[in-house]
């Protein structure tokens, strides 16, 4: 049994993250801004071991609070799935909503790995996993567009990147995981997959995360991403 920490957990990925590790027997620690009205996040709970705590994952006051509440607890595997799509196009670019983005998509998983590192010091798998999405490939950018999501995710991408070299000091594995286009409320109802096949695929690949390996961009499919 590992101990997960998922973040964003009351819908979508996060969601079926939390019921499929359940299933197979982990215990897990699930985050989301509104605990009180995470109705579906709370009656996975007689799946198995599931603790709740609530959690903006940009409000760092938060994330500090909520690791003291944890300290005691190794981590073996840590999931930044917490994320936001904000629209935009030429012509129609929110400054505001472009800060917005990069503090929750690019800068809180950093944050949100930096203050729970002696918890994954202590876990025994040893995997920080950052959601992502392939959108954020500079090399895949065919079609332009979309500024304020695409570029907080290659933010991500690279402080990813950066950060896979200090924690494999610390036998900490990494990876950048894209979960495909998934019929969620942030993918759209135009998605090619569903949340329980883009899960399932996302798992796979995360057991196969080693130090040997670490530092992937990839996909839910395990094909490789180019940067």
């Amino acid at each position: 049994m590992s101990q997960i920490l998922v973040t964003g957990a009351n819908r979508g990925l996060g969601l079926e993250f939390v019921r499929q590790f359940l299933n197979r027997g982990d215990h897990v620690i699930a985050t989301c801004r509104n605990p009180d009205t995470a109705d579906q996040l709370h009656d996975l709970q007689n799946l198995g071991p599931l603790e709740i705590y609530r959690l903006d994952v940009g409000n760092q006051d938060q994330v500090n609070t909520l690791q003291k509440q944890l300290a005691h607890l190794p981590i073996d595997i840590l999931i930044n799935n917490a994320g936001i799509w904000r629209g935009s196009q030429l012509g129609h670019i929110s400054i505001d909503e472009w800060m917005e983005s990069f503090r929750i998509n690019s800068i809180a998983p950093i944050h949100i790995i930096q203050t729970f590192l002696p918890n994954l010091e202590a876990g025994k798998d040893k995997k920080v996993i950052s959601i992502t999405s392939k959108m954020g490939s500079i090399e895949d950018n065919t079609s332009g567009g979309s500024y304020i999501y695409r570029s907080s995710k290659t933010a991500l991408n690279s402080a990813m990147q950066s950060i896979r070299h200090d924690l494999v000091l610390k036998d900490i594995a990494t990876c950048t995981l894209h979960p495909g286009w998934v019929r969620t409320d942030m993918g759209g109802p135009g998605g090619w997959i569903d949340a329980q096949e883009s899960v399932s695929g996302m798992i796979k690949v995360i057991d196969q995360v080693s130090l040997k390996n670490t530092g992937q961009y990839i996909d839910y499919a395990g094909k490789i991403i180019p940067w």
